[in-house]
C-alpha cells in the first residue's frame, strides 16, 4: 500500500494530496468545503481525486471542527465536577486584565453554567499529599443531578489534581460505575489526562473544552472512519495535532482539544520543508487561507512551541485558555472570503466576518451577497474569472461588481478604486499578522525569508515584503493552495509531556531534575507504546519552562536530552538568561532561577515525500498565457500573465507580473523581480 493522503478542511475549500511513495508522485484535488456536513466534503475530496483507498497505507487529517465549535459554541451540554469551594473558577477566571485601561474589556461567558458547576468534597496539597479523601457520596449526587439535566459530557478537574491525579482517578470509576449501573453513557474528561501543568483555571478550562467539543468530535470521526473503511481503506488513520505532529485517531477521539490549530500548523511544517530544501535558516511561513491568514516565525529551522494558547483573544476578550502544546502562530480574520463592511464611523473595515464555503463570494454564483476581498480581486482582474481550480469553478465578475457597487457608492468612487480599497485593508491586515510574531518579538522581518502558500498568501506576500522590506518570498512548488494538505504528509507522529515541579536550577536539585525528566520520559513512552510503537523508534526532546524566582511568567528554553550534570547547571542558567533576555529585553544575572515545567516532546519519524528537480527548457514566450488589464495602485497597467508550471528554470523575470496556478494566483509587483527554481518554486526578490 505505497499511498499516504494528506487532507485539509478548510473555511472555504477542502484539500487532498495523495503521495505515492514508490514513484514519488503527487496527486491533489480541491473541492468546495460541506460546513453541514464536513465529512462529505472529504468524501468529495476523495472521489475528485479518484485515488483507491484500498491503495493507502495512511491517510492524515487536519480540520477546522474542533475550533469552530468553540467559536461558535455549538458543542456539547458540560458538567463540572470541582473541588469543594471552587465552584466559581470558570466565574472568576483571572484577576489579573492586560489592558486595565480598557474600558471595552469584557470576561468572556464559559462554557458551563453555574448550576452544572458541581463541588466534592476532597482536597489534595501543593505536595501532592491527600488532605480530604474524595466524598463518594457526593461523586454519585453530581451524577444524578447531570442526569436529570440532560448532561452530556462530564468534566473533573479537581484542585492539585497536576501533581497527584488519585482523586480524579477515582471519580472516573465511581462515574463509571454508575452509569452502568443506569445503562448510560456518557463523555468523561479528566484535566490531569490532558495536562500535568498548574494554573487551576487554565488547566480546567482546557478540560472543560475539550469535554465541549467530544461528543461532536467523537460523532464525526467514527461516521468518517466508518465512510473510508467501507471505500476499501485499511491502513492507519491518524490526526493532525496542534503541536505540529499527527496521532492516530484513538488517542485524539479521547483528547480532541490537541486538534485545535491543526490545519495551519500543517502549513509550517510544509514550510519548514521547503527551507530545508533551499538552505534558508530563518523563516516566516504565511498562510492565506479564505476566512483567515495565519503567521509563524521560524528561527533555525525551529518552530516555537507555547503551552499558552487562548481561543478568541482579542483587544477587548482574553478568550479562552487552552494548556497544550501548541506552534506558537498569529492568526488573524482576513482571507479571500472575508466581508468588506463599514463600520459606524464611516471607515471600510475587512473581517473578520466571512463568507465561507456557502453561500461563498457573490461571484461564486451561489447567493452571496456581500462584498468580499476575492469578489474584489475579480473585480480588478487580478484573478482569473476562468482559471479559478484551473477552470473547474465558473466566477461571475459582473455579481462581484455589483455587491461592491454599494461601497464605491458610499464613497463616491469607481468600483475600481472600492475593490483596490478592499484589497490594500486585507494586505494591510496580513502585515499585522506578521508584525505581530516578529517586530513585537523583537525580531527584525528583513532577516527571514517570506514562505506564502494558501489561495490568498502569495497575493498578499508582495505588498507585504514591500512594506516591511522583507528581503526575499518564496511560492512553494508545491500548488499553494493545497500545501497544507502536503505539509501533513511531512508530519511526524508527535507527543507531548509537561509536568510542573517547581525548583531551583542548582546543584543540590539535579537529582530531583533528573527524576522529574525520568518520569516525563516514562509517560511518553507509554502514550507511543499504545500506539504500537517502539521505544527505540522515538526520539526524546526535552525543554523547560524557566522564570526569574518571583516572577510569574515563563520562557521556554531547549535543554539535552539525557542525565543533567553538574558541569550542565551554568550552561542551563546562561541559556534562561539569553532567551529571557529575548522575550523581556533584560537580564538578572544575580537573581535564582527557576524550572517550572518540564516539557517533553517524543517524535516517532516518517518517510517524508521530497521535492524533484523539474527542470523546464522552453523560451519564455510558452510562458505566457495573455496579457491583461489590471486595476493596481491606481490606474490600469497591462501585465504579462503567465503559466506557473510552463516558466523556464532559472530565468529571471521582471514585474509587474502575475503569475496563475490552478490554486493561487502570484503577483508580482513593479519594483520586483523573480525566477523559477530548479524544484519549481517562483522565487520574488525586490529589483
Amino acid at each position: 500500500m505505497p499511498l499516504r493522503i494528506g487532507i485539509d478542511i478548510g473555511g472555504a475549500f477542502t484539500d487532498l494530496v495523495a503521495y505515492d511513495e514508490e514513484s514519488g508522485e503527487l496527486v491533489w484535488t480541491k473541492v468546495e468545503t460541506t460546513p453541514k456536513d464536513l465529512s462529505q466534503g472529504v468524501l468529495n475530496s476523495i472521489k475528485a481525486s479518484k485515488v483507491e483507498l484500498s491503495n493507502a497505507s495512511m491517510i492524515i487529517h487536519g480540520q477546522t471542527l474542533v475550533i469552530n465549535s468553540i467559536v461558535t459554541r455549538e458543542g456539547a451540554k458540560v458538567g463540572l465536577m470541582t473541588t469543594w469551594g471552587h465552584r466559581d473558577i470558570l466565574e472568576l477566571q483571572r484577576a489579573n486584565r492586560r489592558d486595565i485601561y480598557n474600558f471595552r474589556y469584557k470576561k468572556p461567558v464559559h462554557f458551563v453554567p453555574r448550576r452544572l458547576s458541581l463541588e466534592i468534597r476532597e482536597r489534595i496539597g501543593g505536595d501532592g499529599s491527600i488532605i480530604v479523601p474524595l466524598n463518594n457520596e457526593d461523586v454519585k449526587s453530581a451524577i444524578e443531578k447531570f442526569l436529570q439535566e440532560g448532561v452530556e459530557s462530564i468534566c473533573v478537574s479537581f484542585l492539585n489534581s497536576y501533581i497527584n491525579p488519585v482523586h480524579e482517578i477515582e471519580a472516573a470509576k465511581i462515574i463509571r460505575e454508575v452509569l452502568n449501573s443506569k445503562g448510560k453513557q456518557l463523555y468523561i474528561t479528566l484535566s490531569h489526562e490532558i495536562t500535568r501543568e498548574w494554573g487551576e483555571y487554565e488547566r480546567t478550562s482546557t478540560a472543560v473544552l475539550n469535554a465541549f467539543v467530544k461528543p461532536k468530535w467523537v460523532s464525526y470521526l467514527s461516521k468518517l472512519e466508518k465512510e473510508i473503511k467501507e471505500k476499501g481503506f485499511r491502513g492507519s488513520f491518524l490526526l493532525m495535532l496542534s503541536n505540529g505532529g499527527m496521532s492516530l485517531v484513538s488517542f485524539i477521539k479521547e483528547f480532541p482539544i490537541y486538534t485545535v490549530e491543526s490545519g495551519p500548523v500543517a502549513g509550517i511544517i510544509g514550510g519548514i520543508a521547503i527551507a530545508e530544501f533551499l538552505n534558508e535558516k530563518n523563516i516566516i511561513v504565511l498562510d492565506g487561507g479564505s476566512t483567515t491568514t495565519k503567521a509563524a516565525l521560524i528561527e533555525g529551522l525551529m518552530p516555537r512551541i507555547s503551552s499558552e494558547y487562548y481561543i478568541g483573544r482579542d483587544r477587548f476578550n482574553p478568550g479562552y485558555p487552552v494548556k497544550i502544546p501548541i506552534i506558537e502562530i498569529a492568526e488573524v480574520g482576513n482571507g479571500g472570503t472575508s466581508i468588506a463592511w463599514i463600520d459606524e464611523i464611516g471607515r471600510l473595515k475587512v473581517g473578520p466576518k466571512a463568507m465561507g464555503a456557502d453561500p461563498g463570494p457573490a461571484c461564486y454564483g451561489k447567493g452571496g451577497d456581500k462584498p468580499t476581498v476575492t469578489d474584489a480581486y475579480v473585480v480588478n482582474k487580478l484573478i482569473n474569472p476562468n482559471y479559478l481550480l484551473g477552470g473547474e469553478m465558473k466566477i461571475y465578475r459582473d455579481l462581484a461588481i455589483k455587491v461592491i457597487k454599494n461601497i464605491a457608492e458610499y464613497y463616491n468612487v469607481s468600483i475600481e478604486e472600492a475593490a483596490e480599497g478592499i484589497i490594500k485593508i486585507a494586505n494591510e491586515n496580513a502585515a499585522n499578522v506578521i508584525r505581530l510574531i516578529s517586530v513585537q518579538k523583537g525580531y527584525d522581518p528583513r532577516d527571514f525569508s517570506l514562505i506564502a502558500h494558501g489561495g490568498a498568501g502569495p497575493m498578499f506576500a508582495p505588498f507585504i515584503a514591500e512594506e516591511l522590506e522583507i528581503r526575499k518570498i518564496i511560492v512553494p512548488a508545491i500548488p499553494p493552495g493545497v500545501f497544507s494538505a502536503w505539509g501533513m504528509l511531512l508530519a511526524d507522529v508527535k507527543h507531548d509531556v509537561i509536568i510542573t515541579n517547581v525548583m531551583e536550577v542548582k546543584n543540590d536539585m539535579i537529582e530531583n531534575m533528573n527524576k522529574t525528566f525520568e518520569e516525563v520520559d516514562k509517560k511518553l513512552l507509554a502514550i507511543f507504546e499504545e500506539e504500537n510503537f517502539k521505544a527505540k523508534d522515538v526520539i526524546i526532546y526535552h525543554y523547560a519552562d524557566m522564570r526569574y524566582k518571583g516572577q510569574e511568567h515563563t520562557v521556554k528554553v531547549p535543554l539535552k536530552t539525557g542525565e543533567i550534570k553538574q558541569e550542565d547547571i551554568p550552561i542551563i542558567i546562561e541559556k534562561f538568561h539569553e532567551y529571557h533576555e529575548r522575550a523581556y529585553a533584560f537580564r538578572l544575572p544575580t537573581s535564582p532561577v527557576q524550572i517550572v515545567n518540564f516539557h517533553g516532546i517524543g517524535v516517532a519519524k516518517v518517510k517524508r515525500p521530497s521535492l524533484k528537480e523539474k527542470i523546464i527548457d522552453t523560451k519564455i514566450d510558452e510562458a505566457v498565457k495573455e496579457t491583461r488589464d489590471v486595476y493596481i495602485n491606481g490606474d490600469y497597467k497591462t501585465l504579462l500573465v503567465y503559466d506557473k508550471e510552463k516558466i523556464p528554470t532559472n530565468v529571471k523575470l521582471i514585474g509587474p507580473a502575475v503569475i496563475e496556478d490552478p490554486t493561487s494566483t502570484v503577483l508580482v509587483l513593479a519594483n520586483q523581480e523573480f525566477f523559477k527554481d530548479k524544484y519549481g518554486n517562483i522565487i520574488i526578490y525586490k529589483r
